[in-house]
């Protein structure tokens, strides 16, 4: 079956040449700061939205590299210190590390400084909840954050996405990319594809719109194993296996058709 998934995705983007040395590293993002429950902070642009998921609080970002490989190197070095990070791709087009969900810009600059005291990070930069798209959309209209999400989601195309720590049927490879797509927008998005299926609201497929959640059993039966951003005309983004590369497929493909479970919505 997962061989199967990943020869639905051919990506039109050349392969990265990294370093051998970076293939060596999976991203493991730990339970502790994305797996369990966050504080949401009591401010008022920071409560829970009416329906759907919490917003993010502070986060603290690191990096603004050329080369992916030393986000890649950075993102791992922070795992291994207990931190729960994941590099992407900034609108710049360089390559930035992010980490942490705060309830106050004090309690995230006095990690940030503890982290920079221990070596392991220089400068940093403290991402404050005005920052994110699902902020912002009170002020562009509801449309902004359903683009801000395919837009993110778009730039992590033809770049390989490995989410280790986790066994392959439980779909954390791919809803590692869907969980980081949606806290860079401000939306604490749970880690693992059946925690994000129960967390959202049931929608039919003839009514998705973009930004929304697609859900697949790639592993038989029923059961949630895959998961993919919907970007609209019928086709989504997804992750399709360890060391393969993120690319767009289309849900009227017979192997996505097939295996086709549900979407949810986690947006208004």
């Amino acid at each position: 079956m997962k061989q199967e998934l990943r020869k639905q995705c051919r990506s039109s983007k050349p392969e990265w040449k990294w370093p051998p040395v970076f293939f060596v590293f999976s991203f493991i993002l730990l339970a502790a700061g994305c797996g369990g429950k966050s504080a949401v902070p009591r401010d008022s642009y920071l409560k829970m939205p009416e329906r759907g998921l919490a917003v993010m609080g502070y986060s603290i970002q690191i990096g603004a590299f050329s080369n992916p490989g030393n986000a890649i190197r950075l993102t791992r070095i922070l795992e291994e210190n207990g931190l729960s990070a994941y590099y992407f791709v900034h609108k710049t087009g360089d390559y930035k590390v992010r980490f942490g969900d705060f309830p106050s810009k004090k309690a995230a600059r006095t990690k940030a400084e503890t982290v920079r005291a221990e070596g392991i990070i220089d400068a940093y930069y403290l991402v404050s909840p005005h920052d994110y798209a699902e902020v912002k959309q009170r002020k562009y209209g509801r449309g902004y954050l359903r683009n801000e999400i395919v837009e993110t989601a778009r730039r992590f195309i033809g770049l390989p996405y490995q989410w280790g720590g986790s066994s392959r049927d439980d779909g954390f490879d791919c809803s590692g990319l869907t969980m980081a797509v949606y806290r860079i927008n401000g939306l604490n998005l749970p880690r693992v594809s059946k925690e994000q299926y129960r967390a959202g609201i049931p929608i039919k497929k003839g009514r998705l719109k973009s930004g929304d959640l697609v859900f697949f059993a790639t592993s038989g039966g029923k059961r949630v194993s895959h998961v993919g951003i919907y970007t609209g005309d019928n086709k989504f983004i997804h992750a399709p296996g360890k060391g393969r590369r993120i690319c767009a497929a289309s849900l009227s493909k017979k192997y996505f058709k097939t295996r086709y479970v549900g979407a949810r919505t986690y947006l208004w």
